[in-house]
């Protein structure tokens, strides 16, 4: 929600209205009245600092634990983004810096998780509980949209910000309390879940628990083939998604003149088609992997490249389609299959080599990210007249980047732990001998 709301937002703030003055007569207002190289910089600033801090944010929850780092990234941004109104009407500069501000901030959010789940997720159940929880993705994206173009129809612009700011601090709020690093330092778990979690991650869970011990062996990290396919296909996932996440507010009114609450809704829709294929996506690559029926590489080959070829077609096919329900069924279509690729990609940094998932995703989404500065950018020099022609090419881009994405991760990807991520065992098999491991009174109980 603290990322779209400005998609939408900007419309709002530069669409005219009329305002009636004291002596009955009606004039027309516009707030700002920005050009689209002007509302691309805009749109793409929060990724200038989203793209910086990936890998720092990986290695810091790698060393002291994904709950601080993520926490402390959403109240920030969620601060910020109450003060955006502000400076908004301040400086067109000032703006782009509080929106820099918030992406140094949220840069942590990915690779903390990679932390977290590094310690929470059984390697069996990986794709399922990305699915379950990347479910947040499409709500806060459905929500976020409608939400903002319901609220800037009827109350203006500033309420988006201050009403999703308020609910980023809100939720911040229940994330310290609630939010643990490991099972281990969750006074509520059973004795039968933390077992079965340490039991299910075996030697990875001793060496994740060494935390200060660990040292990234950069040299492998960079020369690892496998990865660097990981990271040209998260940069195409990104480039696919924040073209139709970022732009498809102002196609929808340069094309099809839909107001904004409309367009919000519109919009949105794909987005529901998300949460839904998000769960069957988890869950389908977890039972090709458990039921042996397609090899771990195989699966994360066909979901992520096959993915990315539907998606190509897709956004052809928008370019040049000439209503909206067809424009809003390719749509879906390509939102829907974008879960496939999402959540297998997620999972890729801790098949290769868990204890150091969160420094490689950053690495990864370091590179990933910076589609989500360029795709605007280049659309906002592209759409300069907002014809149809012009958006085509957009389209275009986006769907050669997704085809040359397919192509490079079906050559060169694997789904397998690196053999210089199986040298490092930093603690023997022995739950019971580490220093800080059994915060669970009836699990120690257990195995005393």
């Amino acid at each position: 929600m603290l990322r779209v709301n400005l998609n939408v937002g900007i419309v709002a703030m530069n669409a005219p209205y009329k305002v009636t003055l004291s002596n009955g007569t009606v004039v027309e207002k516009q707030d700002f009245n920005w050009n689209s190289k002007m509302q691309g910089v805009a749109l793409s600033s929060f990724f200038y600092g989203y793209s910086c801090t990936q890998l720092l944010a990986g290695w810091l929850a790698t060393r002291f634990g994904g709950k601080i780092v993520f926490g402390l990234g959403v109240f920030v941004t969620a601060l910020m983004t109450m003060v955006t109104p502000l400076a908004a009407n301040t400086s067109f500069y000032l703006l782009v810096a509080v929106r820099i501000i918030e992406g140094v901030f949220e840069g942590g959010t990915y690779p903390c998780a990679q932390a977290i789940y590094a310690q929470w997720a059984p390697p069996q159940e990986r794709s399922r509980i990305t699915g379950v929880t990347f479910m947040g993705i499409s709500v806060g994206l459905v929500v976020g949209l409608q939400l903002s173009g319901i609220i800037g129809s009827l109350f203006g612009w500033s309420p988006i910000f201050y009403i999703t700011g308020v609910a980023g601090l809100a939720w911040s709020a229940v994330w310290f309390y609630v939010a643990k690093n490991s099972p281990e330092e969750d006074p509520h778990i059973s004795a039968e879940e933390l077992k079965f979690i340490k039991d299910s991650l075996g030697d990875s869970h001793n060496n994740l628990k060494e935390t200060i011990k660990i040292k990234h062996p950069w040299g492998k990290i960079l020369t690892c083939v496998p990865l660097w396919a990981l990271i040209l296909s998260n940069f195409c996932i990104n480039w696919g998604h924040y073209t139709i996440l970022t732009l498809l507010p102002m196609f929808m009114k340069d094309i099809f003149d839909y107001q904004l609450a409309n367009a919000g809704f519109i919009t949105s829709v794909p987005y529901i088609v998300m949460a839904i294929t998000m769960q069957f996506a988890g869950n389908l690559a977890d039972w090709l992997v458990n039921k042996n029926i397609f090899s771990a590489t195989m699966v994360r080959k066909v979901l992520i490249s096959g993915a990315f070829f539907i998606q190509a077609v897709c956004l052809v096919l928008v370019g040049h389609l000439t209503s909206v329900f067809g424009v809003l069924l390719c749509l879906m279509i390509d939102v829907g299959t974008e879960s496939f690729s999402m959540t297998s990609s997620f999972v890729n940094c801790l098949e290769l080599a868990p204890q150091h998932a969160s420094v490689m995703f950053g690495l990864s989404n370091t590179v990933g990210t910076l589609a989500g500065s360029i795709s605007p950018l280049v659309s906002g020099f592209i759409i300069t007249d907002h014809s149809q022609e012009q958006w085509r090419i957009v389209f275009y881009i986006a769907s050669a980047v997704l085809l040359a994405g397919a192509l490079i991760y079906g050559v060169f990807a694997s789904g397998e732990k690196q053999p210089w991520a199986m040298e490092e065992k930093i603690a023997e098999n022995n739950f019971s001998s580490q220093k800080h491991s059994h915060d669970n009174k009836a699990y120690v109980e257990e195995h005393q």
